[in-house]
């Protein structure tokens, strides 16, 4: 007997110590990982800011290149920039530059007359894809080609299963994190860990699963594609950037925390054991933010970790309730019971405070504005999200209620279904947890301007010497571009020997202003005006080609 006592705690000692050394190799992988990872600067989910030749304008002559700027650095998915020319066919030549925001598409510069189609689909910093198209034309507008090469669209089938594979993700994580606390502090010594421990486990098979899934839907995701469109070199492409990085380093952490989890399950464990488990879970939590949109915003140091927090709190508490609905409340008696639901409702309460608090500084840093609160996707989900959270917030406060007025502990009916509720809501918080990492920040989008015909005004008018081509940029009130064109009939540059415009509201009582142009080409000129207040203006031009021929149009441009 003796012995056997003897050798028992021998043999739990070399499980301990293989388990750290398990736990060291799993650690040593994510550090690998780690150091092989490419330096990337931080920037934005990457939008259009401008191009050349600019969205909708004409230019007189073919252009060598086109540049592409956007508003930060992006990375090349290949074959998916092209230029398509009036008649259907590609005017590319070459592979296109990257350098930084900026990327240079070399083009026939013997291209025809007519509009030419530029698509692109780039990856931006937070290594979500960002696609467009926008026309320009040569000497004159004409039918916009098609782009008969591959869609530069994501799948809808992927796109939903990379907000599948976050779900998963988030809800390994809770389910991993609650029996883990729970079992290390609060489990009562006579009941089984069994349960628990399964859970636990089935959380880090859900979280393994999800990391993997990430992973491969990635390479389609930002390719463009279906579920299967994976290619050895596509997949390379993910695991050697910073979102393949985060996902390495969170498999092997995972790994390390698979054998210190072991001990736990089996019997209480050590400070020592205890304090390695919650650095490696720690560390398993900064590879969220690292692999989204926190590690490419303004303060990315300070977007990591108050994502980190946010991340953790969540799975603090919504993993406890898991735990207090399915386990301790059906199994523990009301001694128990009346010792543990007092320390769980003082952690639910800092966790709550946490989420609050990170979750706040974290929408001022991706919102920026109160318009873009509303007028953004991204910030109407967020709306949703504090929405959800107050109600759960408040079921909370009903649980709480019921822990210090000790009726938790004699009547845990109350207190399970109080506790079903708030799971009830927060999985579906966590499904629009899921599209929100998904979705342009709202800093970003209610800037995304670029390509459209928003803030942007083009017409052409006729006349008996020319027809004029009129161009307002951005057509808001404050300063404006102007860009005047003269063509003749059969859409070729006509030469003018004297421009004039004048702008006027007179809704508002202003008198025509004279508008100072610029000569470009000998049909083309430009100018810069101060339209003071919104309304319906007044263009009125005039153009000259020779010393007898002169016709003056106009134009009405609704200025906001």
């Amino acid at each position: 007997m003796t012995a056997a006592v003897r050798r028992r705690p021998v043999a739990v000692a070399d499980r301990r110590w293989a388990a750290r050394v398990c736990a060291a190799a799993g650690l040593l992988v994510a550090l690998v990982a780690l150091l092989l990872a490419p330096a990337t600067p931080a920037s934005a989910h990457a939008v259009l800011v401008s191009s050349s030749p600019a969205a909708s304008a004409v230019v007189p002559s073919a252009p060598a290149e086109v540049v592409l700027t956007f508003s930060e650095g992006v990375r090349k998915v290949p074959g998916k920039i092209r230029v398509i020319a009036p008649d259907g066919s590609r005017a590319d030549r070459g592979e296109p530059s990257f350098s930084g925001a900026a990327v240079t598409v070399p083009v026939d510069p013997s291209g025809a007359r007519g509009t030419y189609l530029v698509s692109y689909r780039v990856i931006s910093a937070d290594s979500h894809p960002v696609s467009g198209a926008f026309t320009y034309s040569v000497g004159a507008p004409s039918p916009p080609p098609v782009d008969t090469g591959s869609d530069n669209r994501a799948d809808p089938v992927v796109e939903n299963a990379v907000k599948v594979a976050k779900y998963l993700g988030y809800a390994g994580l809770l389910l991993l994190v609650g029996p883990a606390l729970v079992l290390a502090a609060l489990w009562p010594r006579r009941l089984p860990r069994r349960g628990p421990a399964r859970l636990a486990w089935a959380g880090l098979g859900l979280l393994v699963l999800g990391t993997l899934a990430d992973l491969w839907l990635q390479v389609p995701y930002t390719a463009g594609g279906g579920l299967f469109d994976v290619t050895s070199s596509g997949l390379g492409d993910v695991v050697g950037s910073a979102f393949g990085t985060a996902h390495l380093v969170r498999l092997g952490l995972l790994a390390a925390a698979a054998f210190l989890l072991r001990p736990l399950f089996a019997g209480p464990v050590g400070r020592t054991d205890g304090i390695i488990l919650a650095i490696v879970g720690g560390a398993a939590l900064f590879t969220w933010p690292l692999a989204g949109h926190p590690a490419a915003s303004p303060a990315p140091a300070v977007s990591v970790v108050v994502d980190a927090v946010h991340l953790g709190s969540m799975a603090v508490w919504l993993g406890g309730l898991v735990m207090l609905a399915v386990f301790l409340l059906r199994r523990a008696d009301e001694r128990e019971l009346g010792a543990i639901l007092p320390i769980w409702s003082r952690w639910a309460a800092l966790a709550v405070a946490a989420l609050l608090l990170a979750g706040t500084v974290q929408g001022l840093i991706e919102v920026a504005t109160p318009k873009a609160l509303v007028d953004t996707t991204y910030g109407r989900l967020l709306l949703a999200k504090i929405g959800l959270f107050a109600l759960v917030v408040g079921v909370a406060a009903y649980s709480r209620a019921l822990v210090r007025r000790r009726i938790a502990a004699q009547r845990p009916g109350r207190m399970r279904q109080a506790i079903w509720v708030e799971l009830a809501i927060t999985a579906i918080v966590l499904g629009v947890s899921a599209t929100l990492v998904q979705t342009t920040p709202a800093r970003t989008a209610a800037t995304d301007v670029a390509g459209t015909t928003t803030g942007y005004f083009s017409t052409t008018l006729a006349s008996p010497v020319a027809s004029v081509q009129v161009e307002l940029d951005p057509a808001e009130r404050g300063n404006n571009s102007v860009h005047l064109y003269a063509y003749t009939k059969d859409n070729r540059p006509q030469p003018v020997q004297e421009w004039k415009a004048t702008a006027a509201l007179p809704s508002a009582g202003i008198e025509p202003i004279e508008i100072p142009l610029l000569p470009l080409t000998d049909n083309h000129v430009t100018g810069e005006i101060n339209l003071p207040a919104a309304g319906e203006w007044q263009l009125r031009i005039t153009v000259r080609t020779t010393d007898i021929d002169q016709a003056t149009v106009t134009a009405t441009v609704p200025i906001k």
